[in-house]
């Protein structure tokens, strides 16, 4: 069994910052991308954005520039350090692995989502 743990969710100003963390643990064997997708209240969920087991990175048109995502590989952990919020960043964040357990099943794993609130 694998689970995905977001945290670091939570409210802030407009301009200010945050940084999401996501553990995996479980009966992982490797873990290829990780990343981080949000939903807003009448919104389909959306890529944020998204790093591979090599470094590799890929960012929402939205968050470029401003959100930055990064890996611990011993760990099995991913972040998001997301500066210069603004209010239209406001939703729930979800943490996303591509990863193979140690039974041999690939698959996509969800965090349970951290909210996250900008006022203006």
């Amino acid at each position: 069994q694998v689970q995905l743990v977001e945290s670091g969710g939570g409210l802030v100003q407009a301009g200010g910052s945050l940084r999401l963390s996501c553990a995996a643990s479980g009966s992982i064997f490797t873990i290829n991308a990780m990343g981080w997708y949000r939903q807003a209240p009448g919104n389909q969920r959306e890529l944020v954005a998204i790093i591979t087991s090599g470094g590799r990175t890929n960012y929402a048109d939205s968050a470029k520039g401003r959100f930055t995502i990064s890996r611990a590989n011993a760990r099995n952990t991913v972040y998001l350090q997301m500066n210069s919020l603004k209010p239209e960043d406001t939703a729930v964040y979800y943490c996303n692995a591509d990863l193979r357990d140690r039974v041999g099943f690939r698959g996509d794993y969800w965090g349970q989502g951290t909210q996250v609130t900008v006022s203006s």
